[in-house]
């Protein structure tokens, strides 16, 4: 059955290797974000590694008359809709401690727009019984860390969506990954100290197509951070918040 695949933040790391990964199985692939020359030359790029076709449309998470358009063309292809969620924003928790405004866009970026979004897609999904959405999150969402906790809560908000998304379309044939990243190689960790462990995107891209083939509900990529992060989720409350981790 014809696959078309909808990424949103279709510019990062991440999402070009997924989206790579896409067009080599044929699938129609609409790339979706800010940066339109960015998105028409990487549509040219996955056109010739077999896509069925691809297709740069605009999107931006702090604007909702975007969305619309993306899934009224997602609409009109044939077979299932499925929808890769890549978008983010994080901004240095210093900067928004100085300037609390900051709060509301790294929210609308990394959790409401997105949302926002799925919800007018998931009826379209249920109609047509079946198709996959993938959901990036964090493992910044499983604890509150002093260092990015205005993200990480964004990110678990997401998380919990998805869980429920996942409750309601697996109802009608459709399915929901959360997917928790460490550490990526990625524009937005650039230059971030503390990193280690630090993934390339191509191999978290690997893991996100692979859970997909096996319909797996949460994955931590790369695999070690499920165990890294159950022993961060097992410190006691009393000691964590002396913590600078």
């Amino acid at each position: 059955m014809q696959e078309t695949w909808i990424i949103l933040g279709a510019t990062s790391s991440m999402a070009r290797a997924f989206g790579r990964a896409l067009a080599e199985r044929g699938a129609t692939v609409f790339l979706a974000g800010r940066d339109m020359e960015d998105l028409k030359g990487a549509a040219v790029d996955l056109a010739a590694r077999g896509a069925a076709r691809a297709e740069a449309v605009k999107f931006d998470a702090r604007d909702p008359g975007s969305f619309q358009p993306i899934i009224d063309k997602a609409c009109a292809t044939e077979g299932t809709i499925n929808a890769a969620v890549f978008v983010g924003s994080m901004p240095p928790q210093d900067e928004i401690d100085r300037d609390p405004a900051l709060i509301e866009g790294t929210v609308i970026d990394s959790y409401t727009g997105p949302a926002r979004f799925l919800h007018l897609l998931a009826p379209e999904m249920e109609a047509r019984a079946g198709g996959t959405v993938v959901g990036v999150g964090s493992v910044a969402g499983d604890r509150g860390r002093i260092g990015n906790y205005v993200y990480g809560s964004a990110k678990a908000g997401f998380a919990t969506y998805l869980a429920g998304l996942r409750n309601r379309l697996t109802r009608s044939g459709g399915h929901v990954i959360t997917v928790k990243p460490g550490f990526v190689d990625t524009a937005m960790t650039w230059g971030i100290e503390g990193m280690f462990l630090v993934a390339d995107p191509a191999d978290v891209a690997d893991d996100i197509l692979k859970a997909v083939n096996r319909k797996k509900d949460v994955i931590y990529t790369p695999f070690f951070w499920r165990y890294i992060m159950l022993i961060i989720r097992a410190i006691p409350e009393r000691v964590f918040k002396k913590l600078s981790v």
